[in-house]
């Protein structure tokens, strides 16, 4: 592990989450939440950014995946907040497009230390596999408030929807991976 790393341990009544993410790692993962389309996201999203990320999720999934998903996204939030802490000596803003397939996502991130998030994904099913599409929006909420930085993402076209939530968690990670390279710049 770099010296850009951290670990979090986070058990609410709803969530038991252990993390480790590696900042400037190369994309290596162990993602086990419990709801699969999430898992296969996270992986996209350590990979396509080239963090190492090691994340298991127990989760109240009786109930639903809300808190799962939710939890998940703060845990990575708060560890990149934590690692790039006061944010000096890194590149601060990240954009990206990426396609996928006939799907194209567009991600504008700046790790202000402000929170804010625009998310406009356009997903038209109620779920992809035994995740709630509204969940896939409020991950990207959650991650935006936790990391304390503004995230735009939209998905500009695309037909299928898991396309469309794919190329959008493709996308941030290729502008958080610009967003926290260190540039040496106080």
């Amino acid at each position: 592990m770099s010296e850009r790393s951290a670990t979090i341990q986070r058990q609410t009544r709803e969530t038991d989450i252990t993390l480790t993410l590696d900042i400037d790692g190369s994309g290596k993962s162990d993602v086990q939440t419990g709801i699969g389309f999430l898992d296969h996201m996270l992986t996209a999203l350590a990979r396509h950014a080239r963090f190492d990320l090691f994340l298991h999720c127990a989760g109240d999934l009786d109930v639903d995946g809300h808190h799962t998903s939710e939890d998940c996204a703060m845990v990575i939030g708060q560890a990149i907040d934590r690692i790039i802490g006061d944010r000096s000596g890194i590149n601060r803003f990240g954009f990206a497009y990426c396609p996928m397939d006939e799907a194209l996502a567009r991600v504008a991130i700046d790790l202000s230390g402000r929170p804010a998030s625009v998310v406009d994904i356009g997903l038209r099913r109620e779920r992809i596999g035994s995740m709630a599409t509204e969940n896939i929006t409020h991950v990207f909420q959650s991650l935006a408030i936790a990391m304390r930085g503004s995230l735009h993402v939209d998905c500009l076209r695309g037909e299928n929807d898991h396309h469309r939530a794919e190329a959008a968690f493709k996308a941030c990670a290729r502008a958080l991976r610009v967003a926290v390279r260190r540039t040496g710049d106080a």
